[in-house]
């Protein structure tokens, strides 16, 4: 199963009212207004959809809602991360019942599981599925480091084929791609133009919530195109997004960008609080300056 993932994939944001309740109906919107932009595909109930948050009715709701609107136009991947294996076993075989396209799998965040541990996870969740999964390495929030040649021995299980790699050690793509060859296509996770020119075949990017077109268009210039100098640029011309739902504010600043553009994202969910007033009034001056609109 070589490369049916590629491109720019949101991690989408879970909209919410302003009494915390999920809104489906204004996810439905976001999916499709994210399809029309041009994106190459979604993920719901990643970190930036508050996955913990929410309850595991909620979590269905979401999966089911954004699978049904995307109708195979893109692929949809469907995080299933959990503390617990047979929680993981449990939400993905409903994802794959759903229609899913594949997986994103977090390992297990608080156990702190040893190399065999995490080798055992993911085989226990691909022998329960016929879906292709993407492992989600993201040691500063999972509390688990998945280093390339761990990543290599994860790859010998026949559908862990992807891997979001979410450091800042951008070699970590090129080291991936050297131990595992054909069996690992890599996305990047925080450095999306960083991660394509080490040969990454996608992004999984927060910033695409608010700029699915110039962000999809960044990966087809470098990956396709072969226009480094002009995706550079590109990539500069939109770094004050990217880097502003960057770090802590992930889910706020996000969802703030996107209320300043006129979608109801709503406020973020507990523990997670919303922007402060001055944070808030710089992602509006942001929205501003680059011309941002939600266009259903």
């Amino acid at each position: 199963m070589k490369n049916r993932f590629r491109g720019t994939f949101t991690v989408m944001i879970t909209p919410t009212t302003e009494r915390g309740t999920v809104d489906l109906a204004a996810l439905a919107r976001f999916t499709e207004w994210q399809i029309t932009e041009g994106i190459h595909g979604l993920i719901p109930l990643g970190s930036t959809g508050e996955f913990l948050s929410l309850s595991r009715e909620e979590r269905s709701a979401v999966a089911e809602t954004v699978i049904r609107t995307a109708a195979g136009r893109v692929p949809v991947l469907i995080g299933t991360g959990a503390e617990d294996t047979r929680e993981v076993v449990r939400l993905s075989r409903e994802a794959e019942a759903l229609g899913a396209d594949g997986v994103m799998i977090i390992p297990p965040f608080y156990a702190s599981p040893s190399a065999d541990e995490l080798y055992a996870h993911y085989r226990t969740v691909a022998a329960a599925i016929t879906l292709p999964i993407m492992i989600y390495n993201n040691p500063a929030t999972a509390n688990v480091d998945l280093k390339p040649d761990l990543i290599a021995r994860i790859a010998e299980i026949d559908n862990c084929c992807y891997v979001k790699e979410s450091t800042l050690e951008v070699t970590r793509v090129r080291d991936i791609i050297r131990l595992c060859g054909e069996r690992m296509t890599v996305f990047g996770g925080i450095l999306g133009f960083e991660s394509f020119i080490e040969g990454a075949a996608g992004w999984v990017a927060v910033a695409s919530n608010v700029a699915p077109r110039p962000l999809a268009r960044l990966f087809e210039l470098t990956a396709d195109a072969g226009e480094i100098a002009a995706a550079r640029t590109l990539y500069l011309d939109w770094l004050p997004i990217i880097e502003a739902v960057g770090g802590p504010h992930y889910v706020g600043g996000t969802k703030s960008l996107l209320t300043h553009m006129g979608f109801p994202a709503g406020p973020p969910l507990p523990p997670r609080l919303p922007l402060p007033a001055d944070e808030q009034a710089r992602m509006g001056a942001l929205v501003r300056r680059f011309g941002l609109r939600f266009a259903a």
